[in-house]
């Protein structure tokens, strides 16, 4: 059910005051609890805690606790950068010995444990009973589905699929998706959340593997990985081509909006007609190669000469540098204000 479809709030329920404890009787959530403190999950604690919410934390790893409180503080300075900490507090976050503790008083769990549907499926069974009656749960899985994450609930009716893009404090995207199963008025009050701490979100309408964004970046990959393979052009250089070229424009726009543009004032209708011929000779040329051991060990071996001595961690710190600008400056050209923490 898309979102104008759906009513503009949900049952009865999901709006009472009491229903689901962490909220301001208004509808806007205050509490938050994530489930799974590895690189997603501490990444959606410091957004949550920028947006003026408090968090409970449960992840069985003993370390978790210290990294997600390294994450949160590493965070601090980008998201305050970005106008997100204008209601936030970094001690507004407990940790919690189990699950079921982590989400007591909650009114939006986001889960983003790893990606086995065994322990997914094991913690829905642990959490079910102890959720408030109007709480949201919203799972982070890329590579699993909507429906094979709902066989471990006795009623999924408000557990939907909320994927973000990595990492998720930085990047805005949320992927929102709920099916038959999911009761009206779910999906949109996950976006309200998501959206209340500065993410914007789109509504996946029908269940594929990779759900939107991962496909289209699947798609690009894999034609990347076959003009190295072919021989076209080396790692670094087909990096360069997608950053230094239609990278720079697809942050400013989406590729049928840019194309819509490409045409002069006939618009997307007379480029299809333009080109149209152009574009189905390099689909029909355009390759299916497989992500196997030696198409591995080519990639590597080509980005080797691009990473030189630069560990994973300085890497981190220059592409994080490099979309806060970004980001700042689109949300700037964009007129979209600071979140207000609701």
């Amino acid at each position: 059910m898309s979102r104008s479809e759906q009513p503009a709030s949900g049952p009865d329920e999901l709006n009472r005051p009491d229903a689901d404890g962490g909220t301001d009787g208004t509808g806007g959530v205050t509490h938050v609890a994530s489930l799974g403190g590895g690189v997603i999950g501490r990444s959606w604690t410091a957004l949550f805690l920028a947006a003026g919410k408090s968090v409970a934390v449960f992840d069985p790893d003993p370390r978790a606790e210290d990294r997600v409180r390294q994450a949160v503080e590493s965070a601090w300075p980008v998201l305050t950068e970005l106008g997100l900490t204008e209601h936030g507090d970094p001690e507004g976050l407990r940790f919690c010995a189990d699950a079921r503790t982590a989400v007591d008083g909650a009114g939006f769990v986001q889960e983003s444990v790893p990606e086995r549907l065994d322990l997914k499926h094991a913690l829905y069974a642990d959490i079910e009973p102890a959720l408030g009656a109007g709480t949201v749960v919203a799972s982070s899985a890329s590579g699993l589905t909507l429906s094979e994450m709902q066989g471990g609930w006795r009623d999924p009716e408000r557990f939907v699929l909320g994927h973000p893009f990595n990492p998720p404090h930085l990047i805005p995207l949320v992927e929102v998706m709920g099916n038959d199963r999911t009761a009206a008025g779910v999906v949109d009050r996950a976006r309200a959340v998501y959206e209340s701490a500065g993410k914007v979100t789109i509504e996946v309408r029908r269940e594929v593997p990779g759900h939107v964004a991962n496909r289209l970046q699947a798609a690009l990959w894999r034609e990347a990985i076959h003009l190295v393979g072919e021989g076209v052009a080396s790692v670094e250089d087909v990096d360069t081509a997608v950053s230094a070229g239609p990278g720079l424009r697809w942050a400013a726009m989406g590729p049928t909006l840019l194309f819509h543009l490409g045409a002069g004032d006939g618009g997307l209708e007379d480029f299809c007609e333009r080109y149209a011929d152009s574009f189905n000779r390099w689909f029909d040329d355009l390759g299916g190669p497989y992500l196997d051991g030696p198409t591995a060990r080519r990639l590597v071996d080509g980005l080797r000469p691009v990473t030189g001595s630069r560990s994973v961690d300085e890497l981190s710190r220059q592409r994080d540098a490099l979309l806060t600008g970004l980001i700042a400056l689109a949300r700037e050209h964009r007129g979209q204000p600071p979140t207000d923490g609701r």
